[in-house]
């Protein structure tokens, strides 16, 4: 799926803090980039700083963060923060991992999109980024 400007969906995939279970966020990775979006993979052990910078850098419509380290009531809020300081109030913040069904009603209060629990299948998750990009960037 293109956008007007002619390029794919271009999307940022992050694992922060120190969690190193990073298989989850390749097959995402790999999925996105089957379902015809750009993915730029971070690798392991990112900081929100640098999670934000590089979605600047890349110019992406949509962050991705996997995160099973039990730390996702940290690392979002701040994540959403240090975007709205740099005024990205227009890419998505999705993501996926263990995350307790009241933490994601607080999050999604936050500005956090849609979160997948594991075992989800992938196609939602690309669905879910093209039905965003459609509504609010005119993918």
């Amino acid at each position: 799926m293109t956008h007007a400007l002619n390029r794919p969906i271009r999307v940022l995939v992050a694992k922060i803090g120190l969690d190193g279970h990073d298989r989850g966020a390749k097959v995402i990775a790999a999925s996105l980039r089957d379902a015809g979006m750009e993915v730029i993979y971070t690798g392991l052990r990112q900081t929100p700083e640098m999670v934000v910078n590089a979605a600047l850098q890349e110019d992406v419509d949509a962050i991705g963060i996997s995160i099973l380290s039990g730390a996702h009531m940290t690392v979002f809020p701040k994540l959403m923060a240090l975007m709205k300081e740099k005024q990205m109030d227009d890419v998505l913040v999705t993501g996926g991992g263990i995350i307790p069904e009241e933490d994601r009603k607080t999050l999604q209060d936050l500005g956090v999109g849609k979160l997948f629990p594991p075992g989800t299948n992938t196609a939602e998750i690309a669905g879910y980024i093209r039905n965003w990009a459609a509504e609010r960037r005119n993918f």
